[in-house]
């Protein structure tokens, strides 16, 4: 497994530089909540003719930054997108609330106000 670290303003270069849809399968996009109302992202590829080759591109953001959309580069990325949004509350450009979670659901389950809360 290989980490890149990025910041939200060069994760969209990055992943573009290196995402070749015929080489690498977008797996998903994760959200780890953290302490200090931090939460990690992570963009998860896995090559297709090696089961064990997995590069994730990661970094770690507030709740209130905006995370920027890779949907134009990776168009299946719109359902990670839209579950972080349901599940962290965090605002992904683009990205619809919604998908996952009913009106009357806990909002927000799997960040850190929703995880004490």
């Amino acid at each position: 497994m290989k980490k890149i670290e990025v910041s939200l303003e060069n994760v969209r270069d990055k992943i573009l530089e290196f995402y070749d849809e015929k080489l690498w399968h977008f797996l998903t996009l994760n959200g780890v909540a953290l302490e200090d109302e931090k939460l990690e992202i992570q963009w998860i590829f896995s090559k297709y003719e090696s089961m064990d080759e997995i590069v994730i591109f990661n970094c770690e953001i507030g709740y209130k930054d905006i995370i920027p959309t890779v949907v134009d580069i990776i168009p299946s990325a719109i359902i990670s997108q839209r579950e972080l949004v349901d599940m962290f509350g965090v605002e992904v450009e683009g990205s619809l609330k919604g998908l996952y979670l009913d009106e009357d659901s806990q909002q927000m389950p799997l960040s850190s106000c929703g995880l004490q809360g």
